[in-house]
């Protein structure tokens, strides 16, 4: 049973440089998201959305606020065919140093408990940063950068098995394969 952990910001939805999405306005889906999301729905068993949201630890937005924007965001999926099986997030700051946020691997072992089928070593990560390429590698998965420069790909090769410049891009490469 294979699963898909998908990274959010800079991924799904548009970076915010030095900020955060903190509404459902803010959230800017990248485009062609909504049609990747579609293929990975009839490919995968399970789709997970992973996300550090520090910006919560920092009191800038509720976690009321994060179900708000996590809430419109599946609703556009859903309406494009696709679906997320569930969210997890962690609010603590980064200096917390919290095993629930990446490059630490609780919110995978969070997904495991939660959907016991799952297995790690037959999931795939996708996402943008090296933390994200070290919590999948970390957890055992298939780990898939994405993103318009590669350079975390030729920087950290030992932890990205697969580049692609975004994630319609590596969902047409698994619906030809």
């Amino acid at each position: 049973m294979a699963s898909l952990f998908l990274d959010r910001d800079g991924v799904l939805n548009e970076r915010i440089v030095d900020g955060y999405v903190t509404r459902p306005d803010d959230f800017r889906i990248i485009d062609g998201v909504l049609e990747a999301m579609a293929l990975f729905a009839k490919l995968f068993d399970h789709i997970f959305i992973v996300t550090n949201q520090q910006g919560i630890g920092k009191g800038l937005m509720s976690e009321a606020d994060l179900a708000a924007i996590h809430d419109h965001f599946v609703a556009e999926v859903v309406k494009a065919g696709g679906r997320i099986d569930r969210i997890y997030h962690c609010p603590a700051l980064k200096s917390e140093h919290s095993f629930q946020r990446k490059p630490s691997i609780g919110m995978a072992l969070r997904a495991r408990r939660d959907f016991p089928d799952v297995r790690l070593h037959k999931a795939v990560m996708v996402g943008d940063m090296p933390s994200d390429m070290l919590f999948g590698r970390r957890a055992g998965m298939t780990t898939v950068l994405v993103g318009p420069e590669p350079q975390t790909a030729t920087q950290y090769p030992h932890l990205v098995d697969f580049y692609f410049p975004d994630l319609l891009a590596y969902a047409k490469s698994l619906s030809k394969g």
